[in-house]
């Protein structure tokens, strides 16, 4: 089996990554092989890159009080994992931080989840998350998807 450090090395050196490694800029998720709980979102927010801790903002407590966790549990109880469609932040757009990268959780995801065998429940986060992990189940609108999923 491929190892975490392993996978972080592919990505890093991945030419699709290259302007954020000669940045300096790691990629930004977090496996545990304990982890029952598997937090799939959109991308780290520029923020996040930069203080390399994700949902360390207001929607994170939003979150965190949603899940019914404090903080000390959601980032260190070693039951949580985050795994956001993109690794890295995509950068601003006209509206908002730009969609994740396509083709990056087609790479990437599958060898990190393969290190995660105790997940019981994952969270799709966002728009971008139920569109790639759901497809043609979800519906036309995030609130009508939460609404209706089975």
């Amino acid at each position: 089996m491929v190892t975490r450090e392993e996978i972080v090395q592919a990505i890093q050196t991945d030419p699709q990554n290259r302007r954020f490694t000669e940045q300096g800029v790691k990629p930004l998720f977090h496996v545990d092989p304990s982890a029952e709980l598997l937090i799939i979102s959109q991308a780290p927010s520029r923020r996040a890159q930069e203080s390399m801790v994700f949902w360390d903002d207001k929607s994170g407590d939003r979150l965190r009080d949603w899940m019914g966790v404090t903080k000390d549990q959601f980032y260190n109880s070693g039951k949580i994992a985050v795994l956001p469609l993109d690794f890295y932040y995509p950068g601003k757009g006209p509206h908002g931080d730009l969609p994740p990268r396509k083709g990056f959780a087609e790479k990437w995801h599958e060898p990190l989840l393969a290190l995660m065998p105790n997940i019981s429940l994952t969270l799709l986060i966002g728009q971008y998350a139920q569109r790639y992990y759901l497809g043609q189940s979800r519906e036309s609108t995030l609130t009508a998807t939460v609404e209706h999923f089975d």
